[in-house]
C-alpha cells in the first residue's frame, strides 16, 4: 500500500483526495519508482482545484514531477537502487505522476539524478526550475550577454520566475523582476539577487504596439497582456522566452515589434525535451540552482498538504518552490 493524492469526477463532481492504493493500481509502464519528493507547480494546482483542464482521464494522480529511488525495472536501462528523477512527458495529467508514494512509468521518461545532488534538490528546482532553464538557455543562445542590457523576469515571485530570475543573476545578469507581490520585493533583492523589482501593473494593461526600449531580453510567464507590453518594450534585436499563461492565453499584440525592432518570441515547453537532452540541462540546472541558493526560495511540506498547498499557490501564497516529501 500507499499514499497518493487522487482526482476523480464522478457526476460531474470534481474530487481531490490523499487515499492507500494498492500497488496493484498503478499504471502500466517498465519501471517502478519509490518516489523521495514531488513538487506542486502550476499545473498541478490546476489540476488539484480543477481550475484548468489539465486532467485527461479520470481517476488520476497528479504530480508533473517526481524524484526518488527504482524499486523494480524491466528495462536494461534502470535496476533497482538507480536514483531518477521525472519530469514532464504528460505524468500528472494523462499517466498517474507524483504526488503519490510510488510511481510506474516508462523508462524513456527518467532521467539519471545529476552527480551531486540528492531528490530533494532535484525537485525543489523541479519543472518550475527545468522550465527557467530552457527559459535561460534561450536567452544565452541568443547572444545576450550581461552587459548587454537589462533583462526582464515577469512572475518573479513565482516558481519559474524565481528559479529564472536566480539563475540569471548567476550569470551576472542585472534582473528586472516584475511581481504582484510587493511585499516580496527584499526577498527578490536580498534572496534571489535581482537588481530592480517593479509593479506587475506597468506591465498587465493594455498598452501601446511600440513602447520604449527598456530590457535586451525577457522571461514571461504571464502570457496576454503582460507578454504583448513586453515584446513591445525589448530593445532591438532582442528575445523573449515565453513559457507561462497565468493571465491568459490570448496574446493582444501586434507584429510591431517583430518586424521594425527584430525581436525574436520563442515558446518554451519541458514537457516534451527530447530525453537525449535532459541531462545536459539538468546538469546546468544543478549548477546554476544549488541548494544552497535553492533554500531561500524553497519551502517543503508533507503529502498531507499538497491539496491544501495547489489552493494557497493559486492564490498567490506560495513564493519559489513547493516541494512535496512523498
Amino acid at each position: 500500500m500507499f499514499n497518493a493524492i487522487v482526482i476523480d469526477k464522478v457526476e460531474g463532481n470534481y474530487h481531490a483526495a490523499l487515499v492507500a492504493q494498492e500497488e496493484s493500481a498503478l499504471p502500466e509502464g517498465d519501471v517502478t519508482v519509490a518516489i523521495d519528493y514531488s513538487s506542486i507547480n502550476y499545473k498541478d494546482a490546476l489540476a488539484i482545484t480543477g481550475r484548468g483542464p489539465i486532467v485527461r482521464k479520470f481517476p488520476m494522480v497528479p504530480g508533473i514531477d517526481f524524484a526518488g529511488t527504482v524499486i523494480e525495472s524491466v528495462n536494461p536501462a534502470y535496476k533497482a537502487g538507480d536514483k531518477v528523477l521525472l519530469t514532464g512527458w504528460g505524468v500528472g495529467e494523462k499517466h498517474w505522476g507524483g504526488l503519490a508514494g510510488k510511481a510506474r512509468v516508462n523508462a524513456e521518461w527518467l532521467a539519471p539524478l545529476p552527480q551531486g545532488s540528492d531528490a530533494r534538490h532535484v525537485m525543489a528546482i523541479g519543472t518550475a526550475g527545468f522550465t527557467a532553464m530552457l527559459c535561460v538557455e534561450a536567452v544565452l543562445n541568443h547572444g545576450v550577454k550581461p552587459a548587454d542590457g537589462l533583462v526582464l523576469v515577469t512572475g518573479a515571485s513565482g516558481g519559474v520566475g524565481s528559479c529564472a530570475a536566480l539563475i540569471l543573476a548567476q550569470l551576472g545578469y542585472q534582473v528586472v523582476a516584475s511581481t504582484g507581490r510587493p511585499a516580496e520585493a527584499d526577498w527578490l533583492r536580498n534572496d534571489v539577487g535581482v537588481s530592480e523589482v517593479i509593479d506587475r501593473a506597468e506591465l498587465s494593461a493594455p498598452g501601446k504596439p511600440l513602447q520604449k526600449e527598456r530590457w535586451v531580453a525577457a522571461v514571461d510567464t504571464m502570457g496576454s497582456h503582460t507578454l504583448a507590453n513586453v515584446c513591445a518594450s525589448v530593445q532591438y534585436g532582442g528575445i523573449v522566452a515565453a513559457c507561462g499563461m497565468a493571465q491568459g492565453l490570448d496574446l493582444p499584440a501586434s507584429v510591431a515589434p517583430f518586424i521594425l525592432r527584430n525581436v525574436t518570441l520563442q515558446g518554451i515547453d519541458s514537457v516534451m525535451v527530447s530525453t537525449e537532452k535532459r541531462p545536459a540541462l539538468w546538469e546546468k540546472a544543478c549548477k546554476y540552482l544549488p541548494m544552497a541558493k535553492l533554500a531561500a526560495l524553497t519551502t517543503e511540506y508533507p503529502l498531507t498538504q499538497a491539496i491544501d498547498v495547489a489552493g494557497a499557490l493559486l492564490t498567490g501564497k506560495v513564493r519559489g518552490r513547493a516541494v512535496i516529501k512523498c
